[in-house]
């Protein structure tokens, strides 16, 4: 009689689990959108776009304000839901792929921005060197670092999720477009509904 003896060792860990330094990118990227949403509240409540020469765009600001404060909590999400032991429902890999990579790609092209910005005003092409204060440098800082983070959840995420390579075009291309659009689009219909006056 054959006896079947299993010489493979203990279970490898699954290969959907992420490692402790996965979750930590995490929940520091988690964080980062959190304080981030977090000036657009404090904005709300102190009704800065009150007073000053866009008072009279204030309620179209406050609309807008409120979007990417939704944006930056939805961001949140996202960085927490991709190191998730548990199966999201309603969410497929492929989702939350395309999620990721969009997040990376729109923070990588506001990081790109932002460098350039800084760079023409140190090399006196717009600006005076005094605009690059301390809120500028880590407002810059904190960008480069958010796309970096999400950068790493998103190649992450794909290794240990049959998600299918082909999200990362459509999340690279896609969220910047819809952005684009979202941001090009709002205002026109802000001023259609009368929320806010023609520029």
């Amino acid at each position: 009689m054959t006896t079947l003896v299993n010489h493979s060792g203990p279970a490898e860990p699954s290969a959907r689990t992420a490692g402790p330094a996965i979750i930590a990118v995490a929940v520091l990227m988690a964080l980062g959108c959190l304080a981030f949403a977090a000036v657009n509240v404090v904005f709300e409540a102190t009704d800065r776009f009150a007073e000053g020469r866009y008072a009279e765009y204030a309620a179209g600001l406050s609309v807008m304000n409120w979007v990417v404060t939704g944006l930056k909590l939805l961001g949140a999400a996202v960085a927490l839901l991709s190191v998730s032991a548990r199966p999201i429902r309603f969410v497929t890999p492929r989702v939350m792929s395309v999620l990721l990579w969009g997040a990376f790609a729109t923070l990588a092209l506001d990081a790109v921005g932002s460098t350039a910005e800084a760079g023409m005003i140190l090399a006196g092409v717009s600006g005076v060197p005094g605009d690059l204060g301390m809120r500028s440098v880590a407002y810059l800082l904190g960008s480069i670092v958010s796309a970096a983070g999400f950068g790493v959840l998103a190649v992450s995420y794909l290794r240990r999720h049959a998600a299918g390579r082909r999200t990362v075009p459509i999340g690279l291309l896609g969220a910047p477009v819809l952005l684009g659009l979202l941001f090009s689009g709002l205002p026109g219909l802000l001023v259609l509904l009368g929320v806010m006056p023609p520029a």
